[in-house]
């Protein structure tokens, strides 16, 4: 599962990186200016590389980090899929496509990396 969620993590990376607009234009966001696309790179494109990086890093055992890492990115999707709990308390998406779709991608994904550390 470790492997999925790096890759997970990776292509959302790669696609921040190169092709931010589009990236968010499924949530409705536009990304009109050089600042814009710069934060969607910074927060989607190197911190989904990075994340996908540590959990293969994790994967391979380096410095005995599996445990840590994984726990790390699991809470980091819950986090992820409580901002979209909290959103919805405030104001209802009009489809469940991005948001509930990507909400329970999230609870499975975080699931299915702490089932993994038994």
């Amino acid at each position: 599962m470790i492997i999925v969620v790096a890759v997970f993590f990776f292509g959302m990376g790669v696609f921040g990186l190169f092709a931010p607009a589009a990236l968010i234009r499924r949530f409705r966001m536009i990304a009109d200016s050089a600042e814009a696309r710069s934060e969607v790179r910074a927060v989607y494109g190197g911190f989904g590389v990075a994340v996908g990086g540590l959990l293969l890093m994790a994967l391979a055992g380096a410095g005995g980090m599996r445990a840590g890492v994984v726990v790390t990115v699991a809470v980091s999707l819950l986090g992820m899929a409580f901002g979209r709990l909290v959103g919805r308390a405030v104001e209802r998406p009009a489809a469940f496509y991005p948001v509930w779709c990507y909400f329970w991608v999230e609870v499975a994904a975080a699931g299915a990396l702490l089932a993994g550390l038994r």
